[in-house]
């Protein structure tokens, strides 16, 4: 193809996309350059809503030393390390980064769960509150199209591991007024709700009782149910309970990785369709690569060991190089293509209607495929799904219509239950 030729192409691309004519569907993108291919992806990043159902910032700043009586972690410019601020999100696309009011397992039996997811959506807020003209808060899908066509980045919650409910029914209004609007019913150990994917002693045997009442209650209110995390009985024992869709808010196809209950295996991912809900594709590379899981944990042993017979730290500089040349040669990172093969693998299964992005950015640390290291990189994703014939509604499916019309519904059966 003449260069001029390409050039055209490109720009009736480009064209089509922002005056949202069909033009685009005309365009066979699996014919274009993979120049072409990514600057097609970036405009469509740029002129979608694009929501991802899982960020880890909120305890990302935690971690920092940052709190309530500190200054907060400034995302309204470029940052040092993690995955995630305001420029490189608008590089990306990324439009709702749901913020993880993320609760460790440890407050379970320490107390403290319910006063640690209030001071995390209280450094959610105050991030919008800074920052106006960058942040807003969203509670709603109808606040994201608002933030979106205001060019602000909406900051919706979801809290990570029910633990904060303690056993108390009411506590479930009270975080839905905090803004909170999905609960991931378990994290790491099974607790009161239910039975965790990574525990072993199998509590409950799915969903408690009062787990039962949980998700009924969620339902009533107009929190979406997150079975992400549960184990395979607790997410049976939902899908018999919801009156509603539910989402996997950020997990894979089990598929590529045997065994690993965190991720979803094909019977459920169907059940799931069937439910009308949602799995949103983790980018972990543990989440997307069996080789990459397996050598994981090995890479892992020896740079901790590396590190303490050399007195180093992980940010000393010997150290960055070192652990960055050993990981390349001993356990490369997944690509972007690994990725993509998830979406192929339940796309075959149950159709585009089921997808979305669930990153995990800045809650599983440098384990992230290459080409998706942080949030600027969501276009390098949407070229390769573009690359395997995904069309432009797919790809705005996949961004956020299918997460809106769940989360959609979860609102309306609230409204008609209420």
């Amino acid at each position: 193809m003449k260069k001029s030729t390409q050039i055209l192409t490109l720009l009736l691309i480009l064209l089509g996309f922002s005056c949202g004519t069909e033009s685009s569907e005309t365009i066979d993108y699996t014919a274009l350059s993979d120049e072409e291919r990514l600057a097609t992806a970036r405009e469509l990043a740029r002129n979608t809503v694009m929501v991802d159902g899982h960020v880890d910032l909120p305890y990302r700043m935690k971690v920092g030393g940052f709190t309530l009586q500190r200054e907060i972690l400034d995302v309204s410019e470029r940052t040092e390390g993690g995955n995630f601020d305001y420029p490189r999100s608008k590089e990306g696309g990324l439009d709702a980064p749901f913020m993880s009011i993320y609760i460790p397992t440890r407050y379970q039996e320490t107390g403290g769960a319910k006063v640690l997811a209030d001071s995390l959506i209280l450094m959610t807020e105050r991030l919008a509150d800074t920052w106006p003209d960058k942040f807003g808060m969203a509670y709603s899908p109808a606040d994201i199209q608002a933030n979106f066509e205001a060019g602000i980045i909406s900051l919706p919650m979801g809290m990570e591991n029910g633990a904060p409910i303690g056993d108390n029914l009411d506590n479930l209004a009270y975080f839905h007024d905090r803004g909170i609007r999905y609960i991931t019913l378990t994290h790491g150990k099974d607790n009161l709700i239910g039975d965790s994917s990574y525990d072993t002693t199998y509590m409950h045997g799915g969903l408690s009782e009062f787990g039962v009442e949980v998700v009924k209650e969620m339902n009533r209110l107009g929190i979406m149910v997150d079975i992400s995390h549960v184990s395979d009985d607790t997410f049976y024992d939902v899908m018999e309970v919801t009156q509603v869709p539910v989402i996997a808010s950020h997990s894979s196809a089990r598929h590529f990785t045997p065994g690993f209950e965190r991720n979803m295996g094909d019977e459920m991912i169907q059940r799931l369709a069937e439910n009308g809900g949602v799995i949103m594709i983790n980018f972990g590379g543990s989440f997307v690569d069996q080789n990459f899981r397996e050598g994981n944990d090995a890479v892992r042993e020896h740079l901790v060991n590396w590190l303490a017979e050399n007195e180093l730290s992980r940010n000393d500089p010997e150290a960055r190089e070192y652990i960055s040349e050993y990981v390349a040669a001993n356990n490369p990172f997944p690509s972007v293509q690994k990725v993509a093969d998830h979406f192929d693998h339940i796309v075959a299964m149950v159709g585009i209607d089921h997808l979305g992005f669930g990153s995990d950015f800045d809650g599983v640390g440098d384990t992230l495929p290459t080409g998706l290291k942080d949030v600027s990189m969501y276009p390098n994703l949407i070229a390769e799904l573009l690359k395997r014939g995904y069309s432009k509604e797919d790809i705005e499916k996949v961004c956020y219509k299918n997460l809106f019309r769940v989360w959609q519904e979860v609102e309306g059966y609230a409204a008609s239950a209420g």
